[in-house]
């Protein structure tokens, strides 16, 4: 960002816990008067030994709705703060490190399917912990 002007970026998949993710990173844009860019990566699933033919699957619409109702559902239709919304191509730990270039902070989720994986950061979380450029706030899902 130029000037003065705060960045904070979240990672968004539209799994509750980047939802959760995306929620503490508005309240904080808000408070610090930050720009909120929110990411969401897609990629092409693996072939597996063949060529499966996805001509008629547009994967980066698919990726947007996913971000918009993300969006939508935490912010509501016209967020209170400035929001920079991505679609990128490519597998989300590089995606979401390039969009951190320029930020103050990165927020990402945990993920956390089962009592042993909640013990352990997503690959992607991970990633972005030993690699990212700036802080990385990671968000854990509820737990009881």
């Amino acid at each position: 960002m130029t000037g003065d002007q705060r960045l904070i970026v979240v990672g968004v998949d539209g799994s509750e816990v980047s939802k959760k993710a995306l929620r503490w990173a508005a309240r904080h844009a808000e408070t610090t008067g930050a720009v909120l860019r929110v990411v969401t990566a897609w990629r092409l699933p693996p072939t597996y030994g063949y060529l499966p033919d996805y001509s008629d699957v547009d994967f980066a619409a698919g990726a947007r709705e996913t971000l918009d109702s993300a969006i939508n559902g935490v912010l509501g239709p016209t967020p209170q703060l400035s929001v920079d919304a991505r679609v990128e191509e490519g597998h989300p730990a590089p995606v979401l490190l390039a969009a951190a270039r320029e930020a103050d902070l990165l927020v990402v989720g945990s993920r956390g399917h089962g009592r042993f994986a909640e013990m352990l950061l997503g690959s992607t979380a991970q990633h972005c912990v030993h690699h990212a450029p700036c802080p990385v706030l990671v968000v854990r899902p509820q737990t009881t």
